[in-house]
Formats: C-alpha cells, structure tokens, sequence
C-alpha cells in the first residue's frame, strides 16, 4: 500500500485529504496509508482546538467561512462543494457529536454571527472526518500525537520519519510539510527582557500565541505595558478582563464595563497606535466584484534584479484595491458621485495611481471626502498628530474607534467593503508572485497592512475595548511605542503623547513570533536545515512554486517532499476562506494532491523499491 505522512494535522492537512480523496478516481489505482503527526488534534490543530476559553471568537461571520472547493476555485481537479460554517450550522447537524455548550451557540448563530473557536473547531473537526472518509476504499489513516524530528531518504528511495516518542521511524513513499504557525527561539532583544524581568521580580511574556499563555502570572492590578494592537491584543484584553470575572452591561445603549478586580492595567501601543479595523457588518449594494483586473502576478513585466515592491507592485496593488472601493461607491450609491461608473472606471483604468491625474479624478468626481479611499490615512491614522496629554489621546482614541465601528456597520459605506473584497483578490495575487522568487523590498507591511483592514476584529469587540478604555482597565499610548528596560522595571512612551511616560511592572508582546528558519523551534526544519535539506530564502523554506517541493541546499526539488503554509515562499495563511473567491490555499491544495497522486502511481509502477 502506498503510504504518505502529513506532518501537521490541522484544517489545511485536513485539506490536502480531501484534495486526495477528490482527485484519486483516475490518478491513482489503490488505497492509501496515511499518517497524520500533530501533537495538536486531527482537524482544528493548534488555533482551531476546542480546548481553549470559550470567550475567543472568531473574527469572520460564519456565512464567510469555508473549507470546500467552490465554482470560484480555478484547478485541475473536481469541485466539490460543501456548505459554509453558516450552512453546516443550520442544516447539517443531524448525527454530529458536540458538546453542549456548542450545539447551544450553533442554535442561535446566524449567518452574520462571529463565532466561537470552539464553534469552528467542531465544523473543522467535521470536515476532517468527512475528507477521510473521501479516501479510496480500503484506505487508512492513523494519526500521532507527538512531532517529527528528522526525515532521511534520498529522493530514490522511501522515506523514512522519525517521531519525538517512538525508537522506528514511519516510512512513506511520500512526505508533505503542512506545519502551520511556527514557534522560534527566543530572540536575543526578548532574552535580555526576560532577564531584566527575572532580576527585577518583574511580569515578562515574549511573542507568542495568547490562547497558549499563562497570563496567571499577570497580577491583579498592575501596571503593564502590552506591545500590540492586533488581534493576539484583543484576545489577551478578552482573557484578562470578562476572563477575569468582569463583564459588560449597557447602560442607556452605551457599553460599560463593570471590573472584577482581578484586572491588571494595561498600557498598550504599537507601531499603528491604534487597533485594527472592525470587521464590516453589511453586503455590498453594487456590482458584485470580478477577478483582479490591474494587479495580476501573471501579467506583471520582467525585470533585471525582480521586481521592486514600492515602485512596481505596490502602485499595482493600491489600485486595484481603489477600484474595487469606486466601484461600490458608483454602482451601490450613484446619488453619492458626479458621473456614471463606467466614464470614471474608463479614465481611472488610463491613469497611474500615485499621479495628479488620478488624485484630480477622485477629487472631480466624488465629492465628500468621507467618500474617498485613503489608503495612508487607513494604514497610519495618528501620523503626524501629537496630543498634550495622555487623558487627551483617550478621548481622542475612543472616539477613533467607535467611529470606526458606526461607518463598518453603516451600509451606506460599502464601498468599504468593495475595497475589502479587492484585497482579498490583491492578497491571492501577492501569494502567486512571491512564490515565483521575484519580489524584492518587501520587508512584511504589505501583510500588517493587510492585517489591519481585512482581519479586524468583530464590532463588538471593539465596543468593547472602548468600555475597558472608559474603565481605565486598559490605556492607549500611541504610535510608534518605544519600551525599555531600566531602573527596575519597563518604562514606555510614543510620540503621539510626547510627556506620558509609563513606569510598569510588567510587560506582554501581543503579536505572533516572527518565523524564520534560521530562529526556528520547530526540531524538524531545524534538523533539515542542519542536513542541507531545504534552501533559506528570506527566513523562509524555498518550495518549488510549480508543485510546492521542496527544494534542497543544491537547489533540487525533492521527489517525495512538498511543504505548504506561511513558513515556505509559497505561503498561504489561511486553512480556510471566504466562498466564491478562489482562495489560492484551495488551489495549492489541489495542486499538491494531484502531484501526490501522480508520483504515487509512478513509483507503484516500478518494483523492487528499497528503503534507504
């Protein structure tokens, strides 16, 4: 029997299953062995796990989640739809075994509902089982909970791969990487923090996964100075808040917070100095969006050296982005503009983005402000503004916020949403280029930017951060936070409120840990590295971005090893996606197990193979 191990058993592995089951019928003639290895649960993996808090949610509704193949996705295999977190949750229950607690909120989910991981975690868990079941007949799968450590074979011969807990290494034909977020070691700047916090009596947690965190030993009532405003922030505030006893109440329709006590105070700043943007709470009233049509990584020029992110790609991507925005705008809201869509999609289509041209177009034709993309002041919203006191910038912060969530829940601005579907599309487009190797100055804004408009957090959620605010639970300190370590503790600021200076007792890196091969955790790419096994692009492992092998020191693609996920230069984050957008995760999926399935049915064909 042909055998293949998924190092990694979270909702991508469960993918590449399903990819496999989809495809085999025609590529390959048998069954399959199949060994999953994930100290982490079959299906949902490490995020998506049931055990962890009930408070953490999800930051898509559940209409907007998906893991099947849809009439959107472009690949040589067979689509085979499914129905979204939404559909599963109002019709496909029948049978399922949940916990209680989760058959409760799918009862009274909807489809604009944010749900909880451990929601997700039971739709993820669901899908895995169904995508075994898609296997050819006479198939297994056996699945370990402990990790990999080596991997040794030449590409001529079978794989063998060695396991944490046992002495006999597993053999494959066949080996595919599906490793997801990464831990690294400790870097030397977070080192020397955590000795200063050790010395000093002093609270100190490094980048990290807020959901894996023992935030126990942060004390009550102290003063802590939390680095980060995305995501991993929001989670630590619902942890350490409404986690710690307190709870919302709505007072005359305002959101307070009324504290448990048990709340440290957090002082938090980052490099935006203000948290992502709310997730929208409407559909568009436009012109449903078409394929990228100004940033297609297919049709972008040769050029000696690559392509240089700010003057070729960015100008590319901005635009279409922008248009994606006008559209909405034009075709959903025609009493807001001077002219029809198509005379200004026309003119905009001629002109360079960063240009007077273009600026006098937008300025001619829509004539609020409000109206108009500005992707800088999106990006950047406390540039150049600097505030007399900290009390100041709080109000000046809340009231950004809460703006912020009254205009992503106001279907009046949809075009806001045009612009979020167009990233979506500039997102797939991005992933295809960097795999080809040609993309150079791209030092990761182009992700935290995308972070901060697209995965932004419920609208409640940031509801309720401004009542923690009001509550004094949780402090703003601005953009481009400075942190040092001195005089026996951490002392922090920002130049939006150049007199605040904070003197805390502790401090939290609320962001995930940078990955790079060279600093990674993960004993199997460390021990590859060592082996000359995988090539070193930029922190990240070098696959081929024909078929996602992976490539050697000597520049080889491997025969019998692929890796996929954010940790290789064909790096695709999500495990699942919005439908109807052709998701390139879902495309490389396929791509992979089709690659798999014709190297099984050629090494099947040949006799006598020996195990190195």
């Amino acid at each position: 029997m042909s055998a293949v191990v998924l190092v990694g058993a979270g909702p991508r592995a469960s993918g590449i299953l399903e990819r496999l089951g989809a495809n085999a019928s025609g590529l390959f003639d048998g069954p399959l062995e199949v060994h999953l290895v994930d100290p982490f649960p079959a299906g949902a993996g490490r995020v998506w796990r049931h055990e962890q808090s009930p408070l953490l949610r999800m930051n898509s509704m559940a209409e907007d989640v998906t893991v099947f193949t849809d009439s959107s996705v472009t690949c040589a295999g067979p689509i085979r739809p499914g129905p979204s977190l939404a559909h599963w949750a109002a019709s496909c229950l029948s049978g399922v075994a949940l916990a209680p607690e989760v058959r409760a909120e799918l009862a009274a989910m909807g489809p604009t509902s944010f749900p909880s991981r451990r929601v997700q975690s039971a739709y993820l868990k669901w899908f895995h089982e169904r995508a075994v079941s898609s296997l050819p007949d006479g198939s297994s799968v056996t699945t370990h909970a402990t990790k990999v450590v080596r991997i040794t074979g030449s590409a001529q011969v079978r794989q063998r791969v060695w396991l944490a807990d046992r002495a006999e290494p597993l053999v494959a034909d066949v080996v595919v990487l599906v490793l997801g977020h990464l831990d690294t070691v400790v870097a030397p700047e977070h080192r020397e923090l955590a000795d200063h916090a050790a010395a000093h009596g002093l609270t100190y947690l490094p980048p990290g996964y807020t959901a894996d965190a023992d935030l126990s030993v942060v004390p009550a009532g102290a003063d802590v100075v939390v680095r980060g405003m995305g995501l991993a922030f929001v989670d630590l505030a619902v942890l350490l808040g409404e986690g710690r006893g307190g709870r919302f109440v709505r007072d005359d329709g305002v959101l307070r917070y009324v504290p448990s006590g048990r709340e440290p105070r957090l002082h938090v700043g980052s490099r935006r100095g203000a948290p992502y943007h709310s997730k929208t709470g409407y559909r568009l009233r436009g012109e449903p969006p078409g394929p990228p049509r100004f940033f297609v990584a297919s049709r972008l020029p040769a050029r000696p050296g690559g392509l240089d992110f700010r003057r070729d790609v960015w100008p590319l991507m901005a635009k279409e982005i922008a248009y994606g925005h006008y559209r909405e705008l034009f075709t959903g809201h025609p009493s807001r503009v001077r002219e029809p869509w198509e005379a200004f999609s026309a003119r905009f289509a001629e002109l360079d983005w960063d240009s007077d041209e273009m600026r006098a177009l937008v300025r001619d034709s829509v004539p609020a402000e409000a109206d108009r993309l500005d992707l800088d002041r999106l990006d950047r919203p406390l540039d150049g503004v600097r505030f007399p006191s900290s009390d100041a910038f709080q109000e000046f912060l809340r009231a950004h916020v809460t703006a912020d969530v009254a205009r992503r829940s106001d279907r009046a601005f949809s075009a806001d949403l045009g612009a979020f579907l167009a990233l979506l599309g500039v997102y797939g487009q991005f992933a295809a280029l960097s795999a080809t190797g040609r993309l150079r100055g791209e030092d990761g804004w182009w992700h935290g930017f995308f972070s901060s408009i697209a995965s932004g957090p419920p609208p409640d959620r940031l509801e309720e951060l401004v009542a923690l605010s009001r509550a004094g639970v949780v402090r703003f300190l601005g953009a481009d936070v400075w942190v040092r370590a001195e005089d026996g503790v951490f002392v922090a600021g920002s130049p939006s409120v150049p007199s605040h200076v904070v003197r805390a007792t502790g401090l939290i890196e609320a962001r995930l840990p940078v990955h790079t091969l060279a600093h990674t955790a993960d004993p199997l790419l460390r021990s590859m590295a060592a082996a000359g096994d995988v090539t070193d692009v930029d922190g990240l492992v070098l696959v081929d971005p024909s078929d996602s092998r992976v490539v050697d020191a000597t520049g080889t693609p491997h025969a019998r090893r692929f890796a996929v996920g954010p940790y290789t230069t064909r790096k695709a984050y999500a495990a699942f996606a919005r439908p109807g957008t052709d998701a390139p995760n879902f495309r490389q999926n396929d791509e992979v197990a089709r690659e798999v399935l014709h190297f099984l049915a050629a090494a099947a064909g040949r006799a006598g193979e020996s195990v190195a």
